[in-house]
């Protein structure tokens, strides 16, 4: 019984070529009690890998998180294979805005200690006891009340290319840092507030809001199915979009586009730009935005010392990559001092530029 990736991207990507059929980019995620994560773990990968599944897929003793890629025509089979647990039954799948049929290329599952790593430990939190759903049209109205603090609860990378108007974007690296920071920050808005909040897909803001209530805040609203839903219903019930820019997504897409407009620079030379690419150099890999010109002039490199490096012998790169632990630094914000335009925190609201396609750069 195979139960794990025999073939490498490579290959992957080779095949999904040769069978030349549609593909759909896809995410889930569900809060339920698993005693065995390890069996849950197998049976998903069985019943996923016959159906040409590919993915990047956590499950712990608290419930599942998935980005998935999926060929079309077995989505129904996939579907079965969720709603065989009474914990997914009807489950949202939420489908990409653009689709890429090389979006995943593994089928990866892996167990994790948490599906969202909180770095909380307080036995007295209930993660089912979360804040009120709010789906796209119920989203903008509150917006627009003076009551209202939207908070946004992705990482400075995810915020930078894209976000709600006037969100409170904080310059985080990771989820659990940012759930003390805002905690602190609206101290005094507990009663008298509207906490709003959103991410990418919906489950850090399932996490979130019940924190947000475990902490005595009374007003706790989240948005349903997170921006990948808002922008499908914005669309479908033609409502104006409040958010701008591009949404962030950890696939080899990168991003998908939600509005024409550009909010973020290139980090090399300060163009209108909002393109994520990793270093070229696989002992950085550093993720940053790159204009076509600066990733011609600099072969996508993030600068001229890992640009030096990719001109050495591959031996040679190996014995400097030797003992460094790259790991999650790829998303360290001013890593390399070579990028001049990053900005995290605190936003503008204004488009730098308009989009001219909907084209979406690879890794």
């Amino acid at each position: 019984m195979q139960l794990y990736n025999t073939l490498s991207a490579e290959e992957r990507a080779e095949l999904i070529d040769q069978a030349g059929k549609q593909r759909l980019t896809l995410s889930f995620y569900a809060y339920a009690k698993i005693e065995d994560p390890k069996k849950f773990r197998d049976d998903l990968f069985v019943a996923w890998n016959a159906l040409d599944a590919l993915g990047r897929i956590y499950v712990a003793h608290e419930g599942i998180n998935a980005q998935m890629n999926v060929p079309a025509e077995n989505i129904e089979a996939f579907r079965e294979t969720l709603e065989v647990y009474d914990f997914m039954k009807g489950i949202r799948l939420n489908v990409a805005v653009e689709q890429d049929d090389h979006a995943f290329l593994k089928l990866t599952i892996k167990v994790r200690h948490k599906i969202v790593a909180d770095g909380l430990n307080d036995d007295t939190f209930d993660v089912t006891n979360k804040g009120v759903h709010l789906k796209a049209k119920e989203f903008n109205e509150i917006l627009e009340d003076p009551n209202t603090i939207v908070v946004d609860f992705r990482n400075h990378y995810e915020s930078e290319v894209g976000h709600f108007k006037g969100a409170i974007t904080p310059d985080v690296e990771t989820f659990r840092e940012s759930l003390p920071i805002i905690n602190e920050q609206l101290q005094d808005h507990k009663d008298d507030k509207n906490l709003v909040m959103y991410c990418t897909g919906g489950i850090r803001c399932e996490k979130a809001s019940a924190y947000f209530k475990h902490q005595g805040f009374k007003n706790v609203f989240q948005l349903e199915g997170g921006i990948i839903n808002y922008a499908k219903q914005i669309e479908e019930e033609g409502l104006e979009s409040k958010f701008i820019g591009k949404n962030f997504v950890f696939d080899n897409r990168l991003g998908e586009r939600i509005t024409d407009d550009i909010v973020s620079q290139c980090h090399q030379c300060g163009k209108p730009c909002d393109n994520h690419t990793n270093c070229a150099n696989d002992g950085c890999h550093l993720l940053f935005i790159q204009c076509d010109d600066c990733k011609a002039a600099m072969e996508n490199c993030c600068s001229s010392e890992c640009q030096e490096i990719t001109h050495l012998p591959w031996d040679e790169q190996l014995k400097l990559r030797k003992g460094k632990q790259v790991g999650n630094k790829v998303f360290r914000k001013g890593k390399s001092e070579s990028l001049k335009f990053k900005h995290s925190g605190e936003l503008s609201d204004t488009a730098l530029a308009t989009a001219k396609t909907n084209d979406i750069r690879q890794k």
